[in-house]
């Protein structure tokens, strides 16, 4: 007779008990991981998570109160676990998993580790970790109703970077700078602004007028003033920020640059506006000799859902202006301030520049709500979706410490019941692709760019580390001598970081070995060289490599692309992870709950032979899932080991 403890078996509840486990991220589904965690018995866990409580969070990560805003997520979620389990021995650390000292040793300590990230940075690494250490990652992540939970192990499974990620939506520079036509367009042309102004200013986040757009048509006497600008000597050039200090950040005067003086610069881009409604300036002075009073007056209804008429939204953005101004002031000389959703002022500055800029371009304004929704990428948490998907990460974590590998599944849960009412949908795990270039033995992938005009700085950070998902790359040229373009250490190849590839003899052809020994991985890049890429493409990865996902094929179910939650990646709409591939293209913020797992919102029954395509949530990553059986032989052979879980199982397309 098998012995109990509880409702486990005494062996599986004697390993619960001894083994030790990691969990990444302390937010939703991690306030609820570890509550689950310490109820089932699990003694020796160890959480993880750099973000601080918001006050936002606590409609849904229960194990915070009021009272912690502003402290460690990792610490008090540890605190408040312990309540449930005073004898469980849990270890906060209020940092980054990709801090340098959670190295592959660190992970080898873990029977298991469990995902409850945010963003597809720190899924990448963690994922790259538990290879190296060769231990069991539970993947996990919701969006609003939808949610998912798939296991990962060396060689056995998929791993998280297995499967085609298509590049996040883009929009030309010229769109945002030129030519908005969604709203989008204005907000993501706002948060640019507000860099621009008390930020980091990047070269990539211009928001003046695109003299270079392609369909750009001035006449004769435009072009001759617009040509004299760029010699030297006609003017002299400063950034916005500068120019915005010498003006001691004047709202009249900024707007009226915005909103007037550029609107009216567009304008004389004959061409763009002949099939275009043209935008109509807006005149500070003007706004405010014919404003309303009745405008000043509050509307009913809640304050962020409300929208407001142009003159309230040129009052939000003195206001915010003001407040922005004292908050870099304070900071001193040379201060930058970082854009975050959470934060009133920054979030009133875009909402405001935001929807004038709507007004201009004849769109119809947003509430204060909508645009942070759309700037932080945000979809509602569900407080019951991230418990239940917090509950079937345990379930999976105990077929693992059983020695049930091969039984474990990707679990997804829809907003609606399938066609056999269930909600709850598992999938086989896939085997590795034999071309993922993190899983497979020997990882090679082919590289398309031009090696007269790629410096050294760029092949670092925007390839190895932005599309590679790298940490501390190291690279040598396989030329035989072995010589060394890129060092993690600080200091040794700095002086190199503005040279060009070809300066070092790489060419067509060309093979560099790369290693990140923090990762414990290394990949061997070929270089093929061509002067003929696409206008703002920099760089292409080529061949097998999932750089791009398959194009959709006919007869499949209709999926909903979900991204992780809320709060979301927290840094993560705005941290340079986001940046776009594509320099003068701008990418669509993650969500707010950070990076997305794929789902479905329904099964339906095709043929067998099919497969059905699970959308990823947030980037619009694609997983092909097979079906665990197919109907013929579901019929044919039916044991009764499967007879219960075939219920909920049905033939996926």
């Amino acid at each position: 007779m098998v012995q109990l403890v509880g409702s486990l078996r005494k062996d599986l509840a004697d390993s619960i008990s001894t083994c030790r486990v990691l969990v990444v991220g302390a937010g939703g589904i991690g306030c609820e991981l570890l509550k689950n965690l310490v109820l089932t018995g699990f003694k020796n866990i160890e959480v993880i998570d750099l973000d601080t409580i918001d006050v936002s969070n606590l409609n849904r990560q229960f194990l915070f109160q009021k009272k912690h805003v502003g402290k460690s997520k990792a610490q008090v979620a540890k605190e408040s676990a312990l309540q449930f389990c005073p004898t469980a021995n849990i270890t906060a650390y209020h940092d980054s998993i990709m801090n340098p000292d959670y190295n592959v040793e660190f992970f080898r300590k873990f029977v298991l580790v469990m995902n409850a990230l945010d963003n597809r940075a720190a899924r990448n690494h963690v994922n790259r970790m538990c290879l190296a250490a060769d231990i069991p990652l539970i993947e996990s992540g919701t969006a609003g109703y939808l949610g998912q939970v798939t296991v990962i192990k060396k060689g056995m499974t998929e791993c998280y970077e297995c499967q085609p990620k298509p590049t996040q939506k883009t929009f030309p520079g010229c769109t945002i700078r030129n030519t908005p036509s969604e709203p989008i367009h204005c907000i993501v042309w706002a948060k640019y602004l507000f860099n621009q102004l008390f930020g980091e200013e990047d070269a990539d986040q211009e928001v003046s007028p695109d003299t270079a757009d392609p369909e750009a048509e001035w006449n004769s006497e435009t072009v001759a003033r617009a040509t004299a600008t760029e010699k030297d000597g006609d003017v002299k050039r400063v950034s916005t920020k500068e120019w915005a200090r010498s003006t001691g950040y004047d709202h009249v005067k900024l707007f009226n640059k915005l909103f007037k003086d550029d609107i009216m610069y567009l304008l004389t881009m004959d061409k763009l506006w002949k099939k275009r409604k043209a935008p109509i300036p807006l005149d500070w002075q003007h706004l405010q000799d014919s404003a309303c009073p009745q405008e000043d007056s509050p509307a009913s209804g809640l304050k962020d859902q409300q929208v407001l008429g142009v003159w309230g939204y040129c009052q939000l953005f003195q206001h915010s202006v003001e407040t922005l101004r004292s908050q870099l002031y304070n900071k001193g000389d040379a201060a930058e301030l970082v854009w975050d959703k959470d934060d009133p002022p920054a979030m009133d500055f875009v909402t405001a520049a935001a929807n004038l800029r709507m007004h201009i371009f004849s769109m119809n304004m947003k509430s204060r709500f909508d645009v942070k929704s759309m700037a932080g990428n945000i979809i509602p948490a569900i407080a019951t979706t991230n418990a239940v998907i917090a509950g079937l990460i345990v379930l999976e974590s105990l077929k693992i410490l059983s020695g049930q590998l091969e039984s474990c599944r990707t679990i997804f849960l829809n907003k609606h019941p399938n066609l056999r009412k269930k909600l709850l949908v598992p999938c086989v795990l896939d085997p590795p692709s034999a071309n993922c270039y993190v899983c497979v033995s020997k990882p090679e992938v082919t590289v398309k760019l031009n090696v007269h005009t790629t410096v050294i700085l760029f092949l670092q950070d925007r390839i190895l580390k932005e599309r590679f998902g790298m940490v501390a790359p190291d690279v040598q040229i396989e030329d035989g001598k072995g010589t060394i373009l890129i060092s993690s250490e600080e200091g040794e190849t700095e002086a190199n970081n503005n040279r060009f590839l070809s300066d070092f003899g790489i060419c067509n052809g060309s093979r560099l070995q790369v290693d990140d020994f923090l990762q414990d991985y290394t990949l061997l890049i070929n270089i093929l060289h061509s002067e003929e890429l696409g206008r703002d493409v920099e760089f292409e990865v080529v061949g097998d490599a999932p750089d791009k996902a398959p194009p959709p094929q006919t007869n499949q179910e209709e999926v909903n692309s979900i991204t992780n939650g809320n709060k979301d990646s927290a840094r993560p709409s705005t941290s340079s992870m986001a940046a776009p591939s594509e320099a003068d293209d701008v990418m669509l913020v993650e969500s707010d709950e950070g990076e997305t797992l794929s789902s479905s919102p329904t099964a339906a029954a095709t043929a067998a032979s099919s497969k059905r395509k699970h959308s990823d949530a947030e980037t619009g990553e694609a997983f092909n899932k097979r079906p665990r059986m197919d109907q013929s032989s579901a019929a044919a052979a039916p044991t009764a080991a499967d007879d219960d879980e075939d219920d909920d199982i049905m033939v996926l397309d």
